[in-house]
C-alpha cells in the first residue's frame, strides 16, 4: 500500500508543493505519493471525510485553513491562535483516523528571517490582513516586534489582527495610506498580497532602501512591490523562502508525527528541496 499524501486548493495546479515533498521523500527512502488535487471549500468536508488508510496527510491552502478549523480533532497551539492550519495529519486509531491540524506557515516566515540574518524585529509595516497575515503577525511577534502598522481593505479583517495583537502583546494599529505611522522608518515591510497584484501601496526611497522587505510572493517574481525595492538598492526576502521552510516542517509532520521530530538527514533533504524549486 503506497501511502499518499497531497495539497488541496482551488486553483492548485500552480503549486510547488509536489515538488518539494516529492524531493523530500526521495532521500528519506520513501516510497510516498504527494500530489496536487483541485478542492474547493465546499468539497473540503466530503473529501477528507473519505480519505482511506493509505492517507497519511494533507497541505492546504487558502480558504481552506480556515474550513478545515471545524473538521479536526486537535489543533496545535499556532493554528488555533493564528485561526488556521495548512497542515493536516492523518492518525490511524482503531476507531478510524483522527484529524490533527498545524500551522507551519509561522515557522516558514520567521525561519526565512532568520535565514535573511534578521533575527530580531521591533516595528513592521504589513500589507494585506488575511490568513497569511496573520501568521506573519505571530511570527514576528516571536521575532520581538512590539509594533505593527497593518494597511488593508477589508474592515473585518483589521478588526480580527488587531485583536490577535492584543493577544500577543503586539500594538497593531491600522492605516488606509502608505506613509509609515509617526514618520517611523520600520525594520521590515511584509507583503502578502498576491504576486501580480494591483494595490496602492507605495513607499519613498528611505524605507525600500532601511527596510527588508518580505514578500509572500514568488510567482511571477520579482512581483513589482518587490522590483521596486531592488532597484532602490534594498533587501528583499521572496516568498519562495517561506514555502520551502513551512514544507519542511510539513514533512516532519508527515513523518515524524510532530513539527520537533527532526528529520534523519535534515539538512540533506533541505537542500533537495531548495533545488527542486530553483533556489
Amino acid at each position: 500500500m503506497v501511502t499518499r499524501l497531497a495539497v488541496l486548493g482551488s486553483p492548485i495546479a500552480h503549486s510547488k508543493s509536489p515538488a518539494l515533498h516529492s524531493a523530500a521523500y526521495r532521500v528519506l527512502g520513501l516510497d510516498w505519493r504527494y500530489e496536487a488535487i483541485e478542492v474547493a471549500p465546499a468539497g473540503l468536508e466530503d473529501f477528507i471525510r473519505s480519505r482511506g488508510v493509505q492517507w497519511r496527510g494533507l497541505s492546504l491552502t487558502m480558504p481552506l485553513k480556515h474550513d478545515v478549523l471545524p473538521l479536526l480533532d486537535f489543533a496545535d497551539p499556532v493554528a488555533a491562535l493564528s485561526g488556521g492550519a495548512n497542515t493536516v495529519l492523518f492518525r490511524q486509531g482503531e476507531g478510524g483516523p483522527t484529524l490533527h491540524g498545524f500551522n507551519t506557515d509561522v515557522f516558514g516566515i520567521a525561519e526565512a528571517f532568520r535565514d535573511a540574518g534578521v533575527a530580531r524585529l521591533s516595528t513592521v509595516r504589513m500589507l494585506g490582513a488575511g490568513a497569511t497575515a496573520a501568521s506573519a503577525l505571530v511570527a514576528v511577534a516571536q521575532l520581538g516586534a512590539d509594533r505593527v502598522l497593518v494597511s488593508a481593505r477589508s474592515e473585518i479583517k483589521l478588526v480580527v489582527l488587531v485583536e490577535l495583537g492584543r493577544q500577543l502583546g503586539v500594538d497593531v494599529r491600522t492605516a488606509r495610506s502608505d506613509s509609515v505611522d509617526g514618520g517611523i522608518v520600520p525594520d521590515a515591510v511584509i507583503s502578502t498580497l498576491p504576486g501580480g497584484a494591483d494595490h496602492p501601496y507605495r513607499f519613498d526611497a528611505s524605507t525600500r532602501e532601511s527596510s527588508v522587505l518580505f514578500d509572500v510572493a514568488y510567482d511571477p517574481w520579482p512581483s513589482p512591490l518587490a522590483a521596486s525595492w531592488l532597484e532602490a538598492g534594498g533587501r528583499v526576502i521572496p516568498g519562495i523562502e517561506m514555502l520551502v521552510n513551512q514544507a519542511l516542517m510539513q514533512v516532519r509532520i508527515f513523518v515524524g508525527g510532530g513539527v520537533d521530530r527532526i528529520l534523519p538527514r535534515e539538512e540533506a533533504v533541505l537542500a533537495a528541496m531548495r533545488e527542486s524549486v530553483g533556489l
